[in-house]
């Protein structure tokens, strides 16, 4: 097949900027449907909003299918023709429920645009930026490139499952059912940010993460403090110690075996990242804190985004009620989460830390282990060919280079695109942080809108070179 020309890319550019008006009244279209998939009083329209895109996937000559699973439908997309590479696209459809409905400034699901002092536009509706305004600067990319050239330059399958907020239970048994059709050269996933509102970026990593609970107990019944104080064991004492001795005073996690598999990034990248200027006053101070706490010779986004951590999620025991009640506990609980980097092992990283909890227990104390489930971190190679065409695509449309660098939350579903599907994926997305997803007026910038389909277009043709 042909290498698109410069002058067909400044087309399709061209198209995607007449086509604007158009492409934010489809995107209206698909923001209407209240696609709340944790509740399943939404199931229909969890159900429509699938069909919704099927139908609008297979009205760009796409090959288009609703797949039914035994929860939320999972919508595919695949081009014709045969091109020189081929590439996957994942996003999701569903959206957080929109709890508190009094803190809307106008009803959730009746998308408006609002221009803000600043003269900033927004597109404001629950799932304008997580994640069907995402999915459709993809979907308007390939419209753009179809009915301008009539191809697209690569081979493209697309994936948007309807269950990603309410923990994608059904995307990997699909994945495996359906490996030899959807596999690429490379994912694409759009559920991400930029840097700030100028800079584009590619998330290169994400942490993985061990999650568990475990249970001290001591005495066989609760007991009167002033009788057993200073004698008996106390579960919550116990807890409190152990968790307190996992940090040592350099930051560092001091169980044993915790840091295998940790890598260090090229100093090249490091230096990249010192030139950020991520800073404690402009990541903690916006809420209400001054000082990182994390190892102490390590930049604040290394903390965030490619170092492991170990934090405590809640911790519980004994009388928690009104007013006093004087008992020292039988029972303690608390619940822990690790976020893993490079090839950690969440398995290892799990029986690390129960052997670590085992050792310190005190006599009489014991200790029962209620999940240890995880999934490893994933990360792209920072010579990967393809993360370099798609970085300088993202930097002729934004007019300043694009970042790459790790992110510290965990995206389960693109670990098993490395793990079904044997493909690497790049995090590209246009979301700021101020967007408000997951809350009340959740917004979209519409420069991110159009500058989203604008930037797939040029990096659609970047990745058929």
């Amino acid at each position: 097949m042909a290498a698109l020309s410069k002058a067909d890319l400044d087309r399709v550019l061209a198209t995607v900027d007449t086509d604007l008006d158009a492409s934010i009244e489809r995107l209206f279209a698909f923001l209407h449907i209240p696609s709340i998939s944790t509740d399943r009083a939404y199931a229909a329209e969890c159900r429509r909003a699938g069909q919704w895109l099927a139908d609008d996937l297979a009205s760009l000559g796409l090959t288009a299918k609703l797949n039914d699973t035994p929860g939320h439908p999972i919508v595919t997309g695949t081009s014709a023709g045969a091109a020189a590479r081929r590439v996957m696209f994942y996003g999701h459809y569903d959206v957080q429920p929109v709890d508190p409905l009094e803190l809307w400034d106008s009803p959730p699901f009746e998308p408006r645009i609002v221009e803000n002092a600043d003269g900033v536009k927004r597109i404001v509706a629950r799932g304008s930026s997580d994640d069907k305004g995402q999915v459709m600067t993809f979907v308007e990319a390939c419209r753009a490139y179809l009915r301008t050239v009539g191809r697209l330059p690569v081979e493209v399958a697309i994936v948007v499952e309807g269950e990603e907020e309410s923990g994608s239970a059904h995307i990997g048994p699909f994945l495996e059912a359906h490996k030899e059709a959807l596999k690429a050269d490379l994912a694409l996933v759009c559920d991400t940010g930029m840097w700030d509102a100028n800079t584009p970026a590619i998330i290169l990593s994400l942490r993985g993460l061990m999650h568990d609970e475990f249970v001290v107990r001591a005495a066989d019944r609760d007991l009167h403090s002033g009788y057993y104080g200073g004698a008996a064991a106390n579960p919550l004492h116990v807890i409190s110690k152990i968790i307190g001795g996992v940090h040592g005073p350099d930051g560092r996690i001091t169980i044993p075996g915790f840091y295998d598999g940790v890598v260090e990034p090229p100093e090249h990248v490091k230096r990249s990242w010192s030139e950020l200027d991520l800073t404690a006053e402009n990541f903690l101070g916006p809420i209400g804190l001054s000082e990182p706490i994390g190892e102490k010779d390590r930049l604040l986004i290394e903390m965030v985004s490619t170092r492991p951590t170990f934090e405590v999620n809640g911790m519980w025991g004994g009388y928690t009620g009104e007013g006093a009640k004087t008992v020292i506990p039988s029972i303690a609980t608390a619940k822990i989460t690790c976020r893993l980097v490079a090839d950690q092992d969440p398995a290892h990283v799990r029986d690390c830390v129960r052997a670590y909890i085992r050792s310190k227990l005190p006599a009489d104390c014991t200790v029962e282990f209620l999940s240890g489930e995880g999934n490893p971190a994933v990360a792209v190679a920072h010579d990967n060919p393809l993360l370099a065409k798609a970085a300088a695509a993202l930097g002729e449309e934004w007019g300043t280079p694009a970042v790459t660098y790790g992110e510290g939350g965990s995206i389960p579903v693109v670990g098993q695109f490395k793990k079904v599907l044997g493909q690497d994926t790049l995090l590209v997305g246009f979301a700021l942080d101020d967007d408000r997803i997951h809350s009340p007026n959740e917004k979209y910038d519409l420069t991110s809108f159009h500058k989203g389909i604008r930037s797939w277009v040029r990096i659609l043709a970047a990745l058929a070179e």
